[in-house]
């Protein structure tokens, strides 16, 4: 037996109040005291940012944008380090073939 669930009454909410109008809001902002802490809380934000404030969705889009062409990057990178192996690859064989003919020009030399 759950006790208390029957027993409980439902809560009314009251509705919720009318938006202001824009009239009413400047109306608002007209009658508040130039000390209003909402007034310095704006000062101090405009004060601390030296860049505009961002949505948090704008600063997802940032961050993977950023992503993106970092990765570009990397791949970029990648292609010239690959082609950089490719071509020490042939370098060092073709050192390995040179040390081997003059090892033979060598032994030649020594008969």
């Amino acid at each position: 037996m759950n006790i208390g669930s029957k027993n409980k009454k439902r809560v009314v909410l009251p509705s919720r109040p009318e938006l202001p109008t824009v009239d009413q809001m400047l109306e608002d902002i007209n009658k508040a005291a130039p000390d209003d802490l909402v007034f310095s809380i704006l000062e101090k934000t405009e004060q601390d940012s030296s860049r505009p404030a961002y949505s948090e969705a704008e600063l997802r889009f940032q961050q993977c944008r950023r992503y993106l062409e970092l990765n570009d990057q990397l791949k970029e990178a990648q292609g010239h380090l690959q082609k950089r192996r490719e071509e020490l690859q042939a370098a060092g064989e073709k050192l390995y073939t040179t040390v081997e003919e003059v090892e033979g020009q060598v032994c030649r030399l020594n008969i």
